[in-house]
């Protein structure tokens, strides 16, 4: 007998649920309130990287915090209501920066990562846009004389963990972007990282596939999830829907939908901005690249170059505030030769983030058939079809790809 199983949340990696699901004999139902990858999806740089391995909680964040309290860090900014109204959520994540903390979650997050691009390449293959992948690595890059010494320090800690990372000098870094200016001191080339054009296109062509295959899509807006004697049932604005489980892979909205249940979950979101620019005539990148010391990232996209902020701590649905996001520009510029914009707009999105900086992967305690998958902070996008296949497997019995056990969600709840 065929199994049925819910999927809220069209992102990423609600998207690789369904998909690693159905390639496991389920009918599976997806409902989002919006087209696939229109939400947190939809704003990243477009990196999937297997060297993202390091919480931003490290213990390195001690050292920081003196040059955050100004709140004019472009790395991070925040709002004093939005703290003080959670104060349990920022000790916790200040309390996994200690030492002692670092190096089972640096070994969990390279678990996650460590097949990401393998998975995503397989599967842009399989969805038609194989075209949509850079496999040139992305820069890391540091303006001060004092970067040289911290990217050599860096470079030593990712080869010994096995990743690949060339040192760059002003010249060097001169041959591999041309068009960059000539204002960085050093550079890490991460060679093991890769990258897509546009993540949202991505996303929406995974559902493509998803479809193609016998799946099916509800736009809906889901407001409850309860039991039934068979399995789960969703309530949205569209109807309700039934099957033997459900999957809750909301992002930033997943604890909204749990609350009911008694699943009482420390989620908290970091905001972050972007916007899209021209180039001046002639130039161009062949990667992205992120500068260190000023707090941006910009990566080459099909609408233009992505130029996203830092971190904002702030409620999830208040209103924006685009001083991070402007105070990068001009050190973009001087880095790149950014023209004008080439949107109206400036897109604002919200990363779940749980205290030690990993996502759930797992069924909800006490809630049998009920599966959570949120909370992947910045790399949901480069682990998103990883996510899937640990909780397919699970839910399968299978042994999972990557060790889930760092990922239960018995660990909250």
């Amino acid at each position: 007998m065929t199994r049925t199983s819910l999927v809220l949340g069209a992102g990423i990696v609600g998207v690789s649920c369904a998909l690693a699901l159905q390639k496991r004999g389920f009918m599976v139902t997806l409902i989002d309130r919006r087209e696939p990858g229109s939400e947190t999806s939809y704003g990243n740089a477009g990196v999937v990287s297997p060297t993202s391995v390091v919480p931003l909680n490290n213990p390195s964040l001690w050292k920081s915090l003196p040059n955050y309290l100004g709140n004019q860090h472009a790395a991070v900014r925040y709002r004093w209501g939005h703290l003080l109204g959670n104060p349990g959520w920022v000790l916790r994540f200040l309390a996994e920066a200690r030492p002692s903390r670092l190096a089972p979650r640096v070994a969990a997050l390279q678990g996650l990562t460590a097949q990401a691009l393998t998975l995503h390449k397989a599967w842009m293959a399989e969805a038609g846009i194989s075209h949509r992948l850079r496999e040139t690595g992305t820069l890391k890059l540091w303006r001060s004389e004092a970067g040289q010494q911290a990217a050599r320090t860096e470079q030593q800690w990712l080869e010994d963990h096995g990743f690949r990372a060339d040192y760059l000098d002003r010249q060097a870094l001169s041959a591999v972007e041309p068009d960059l200016n000539p204002i960085f001191s050093a550079g890490l080339w991460l060679r093991d990282n890769g990258s897509v054009d546009w993540p949202q296109a991505v996303v929406a062509a995974y559902a493509a596939l998803f479809v193609a295959r016998g799946g099916t899509i509800i736009r809906a807006a889901a407001s409850g999830l309860s039991r039934t004697h068979q399995g789960w049932r969703a309530t949205t604005d569209s109807g309700s829907f039934d099957a033997d489980l459900a999957v809750v892979a909301l992002g930033p909205w997943s604890a909204d939908l749990l609350r009911p249940l008694g699943l009482s979950v420390p989620l908290n979101v970091e905001r972050g901005y972007h916007r899209h620019y021209r180039a001046s005539d002639g130039r161009s990148l062949s990667r992205p690249f992120y500068d260190v010391e000023s707090a941006y990232f910009l990566a080459p996209m099909e609408k233009g170059y992505r130029l996203t902020s830092g971190v904002e701590l702030a409620n999830r649905d208040a209103p924006s505030n685009f001083a991070q996001i402007d105070a990068v520009l001009p050190r973009a510029k001087e880095a790149f030769d950014l023209t004008e914009a080439t949107e109206a707009t400036t897109w604002r999105g919200a990363r779940p983030t749980l205290p030690d900086s990993l996502p759930m992967i797992g069924e909800a305690p006490r809630n049998p058939g009920l599966w959570l998958a949120f909370g992947s902070q910045h790399i949901g996008f480069a682990t998103g079809p990883v996510t899937g296949e640990i909780l397919a497997a699970l839910i399968c019995g299978e042994r999972p790809i990557a060790d889930p056990e760092p990922f239960a969600p018995a660990r909250y709840l």
